[in-house]
């Protein structure tokens, strides 16, 4: 993997900002280093299809343990982002055109990979004046076409410059889950996610479901940046006002010191808690760990809540 220690090459814009300490991680948030066959065979197809995945560019703690497994989460539409959000190890800059043979090599992967659930996720593309809706619906049904068995999750941009044909022109497409982060509490978004808007990707999910109620919904959380609680809980709130479904919170951990820093390591004991309230709120399927991130596991996850509806319509 690429070497994340040195944020003055990939982040520019966060330059100006001082020096955040970087606590030590408590035990239960260490894992070990990749070292399987598994995990080098899935790097060589990543690298034979010229790919980029969320694991390596935002530097996940579980790429090791997906890798090795052969999940890893594609990134498409490069690996420059159009925002700079202070959370995110994801270069900010100018992004380049896009590959028009992306979505044809993503699906290849994905075949070659044998997934039978895929996670497309992406940079922001505020260059686009579709922010690169299109480039997802194409990923969408190439997969569909070189792998029909396998179910897809899409985890979008918000879409936040662009029409509503933008969003409508991805649902169109009909991806298995909908995913899209909210990320943190509506009071720390000024500082966490400058150049997004609360209620903007809230209102983004609540839509999904009004274009296609066939299409799962999901949004995840990361805590550990200064958030109450409670805020945690009127989120999960606010999410299923918009009918959400899924549900995922992990901790936050400090890509590099110019990033923001960790206000404090969330003990297992509230990401249990969380996950139950979250359950006695209504969500279908929820996963909060310390280590959860939004693809962690998604296709067990998803693979399960399946069995069981099937389970539960043969029975009735």
């Amino acid at each position: 993997m690429r070497d994340l220690k040195i944020p003055d090459q990939r982040h520019p814009e966060k330059a100006h900002r001082p020096d955040q300490p970087q606590p030590k991680k408590p035990a239960w948030i260490r894992v070990k280093a990749p070292t399987s066959e598994g995990y080098r065979q899935t790097a060589r197809i990543i690298r034979e299809h010229k790919l980029v995945t969320v694991c390596e560019e935002a530097g996940c703690p579980n790429a090791g343990e997906c890798w090795a497994q052969g999940h890893a989460t594609m990134m498409i539409m490069g690996e420059i982002c159009t925002r700079g959000c202070t959370f995110c190890n994801i270069a900010t800059g100018k992004p380049q055109a896009l590959d028009a043979f992306e979505p044809g090599r993503v699906a290849d992967a994905v075949a070659k990979l044998g997934l039978a659930h895929v996670v497309v996720t992406s940079v922001d593309r505020d260059d686009l004046d579709d922010g690169g809706a299109a480039h997802f619906a194409q990923t969408i049904r190439a997969i569909r076409h070189r792998a029909p068995g396998t179910t897809i999750e899409v985890l979008t941009p918000d879409f936040l410059k662009c029409p509503p044909s933008a969003l409508e022109t991805v649902v169109a497409a009909r991806p298995d889950v909908f995913n899209h982060n909210l990320e943190t509490v509506p009071g720390l978004y000024a500082e966490v996610r400058p150049g997004a808007r609360y209620f903007h990707s809230l209102r983004l999910l609540q839509r999904v479901k009004e274009l296609d109620a066939t299409i799962f919904t999901k949004s995840g959380l990361m805590v550990g940046l200064g958030e109450e609680p409670a805020a945690v809980r009127q989120v999960m709130d606010d999410m299923r006002a918009a009918d959400v479904d899924f549900l995922t919170i992990g901790q936050y951990l400090q890509p590099t010191p110019k990033h923001h820093a960790v206000a404090r390591f969330v003990p297992p004991e509230e990401f249990a808690a969380f996950q139950a309230a979250a359950y006695a709120k209504g969500f279908l399927m929820v996963s909060a760990t310390p280590l959860t991130r939004s693809s962690y596991h998604a296709g067990e996850d998803f693979a399960r809540l399946r069995a069981a509806r099937l389970a539960k319509v043969a029975g009735a």
